[in-house]
């Protein structure tokens, strides 16, 4: 679920930092700049891990920052396909069930990919599963384990409103630019309260 990935930057201290230790300011800079963001082809950066090398610094001409060439860790949010993890139903619709953890909220499960005899209940805007004897529901925020069946990336170009058009608007036709498309179609999968005899609810607060 979590690799480590090696980067190289440019780390600009501001004059503010200058009465932090080196080492902190570099770490300051390099969370605030990678936490929570999406590389493409790598993954969800979540913090630093370590700082393997630093270079002097260098002060900018007439900003006073202060320039170092820096090497460092990540820790990176990035699951291997058919890699089984759990998370919680944030919604459903005709097409299928989107799923988030506590940090990541992109993953979605098609209809195709949910077990035969599931349907979409439009009156409960929820998923059921209809077996011999009984139905059963996919209900939001229920603890549900799926399993990674793909990735998709999306570059994030810069998008102006254009006609009217406002900031609002704009932002809700952005595309994430980091998603997972996953099954719970097998045995085992979906809400974890219908196959274990514990509540497993605790592990994705």
């Amino acid at each position: 679920m979590f690799i480590l990935t090696k980067i190289a930057d440019l780390v600009q201290i501001v004059p503010e930092d200058f009465e932090k230790e080196a080492s902190q300011a570099i770490e300051d800079n390099i969370n605030a700049k990678y936490a929570n963001r999406v590389i493409q082809k790598i993954g969800l950066c979540i913090c630093l891990y370590d700082l393997l090398s630093a270079s002097e610094g260098l002060i900018g001409h007439g900003t006073g920052l202060v320039n170092v060439n820096v090497e460092f860790r990540l820790i990176v949010f990035r699951p291997f396909k058919h890699e089984v993890l759990l998370g919680k139903i944030s919604s459903a619709t005709p097409e299928g069930i989107r799923i988030r953890t506590n940090f990541f909220k992109d993953i979605f499960v098609p209809q195709h990919r949910l077990p035969e005899g599931a349907a979409f209940n439009d009156a409960e805007q929820v998923f059921t599963w209809t077996t011999e004897d009984t139905v059963l529901y996919y209900d939001n925020h229920e603890t549900v384990r799926f399993r990674v069946e793909e990735e998709r990336w999306h570059d994030q170009a810069p998008t102006k409103a254009t006609g009217g058009e406002n900031d609002q608007d704009v932002e809700e036709r952005k595309v994430s630019p980091y998603g997972i498309i996953a099954s719970m179609e097998d045995s085992g999968m979906g809400p974890c309260l219908w196959w274990d005899d514990v509540d497993v609810a605790e592990e994705v607060e």
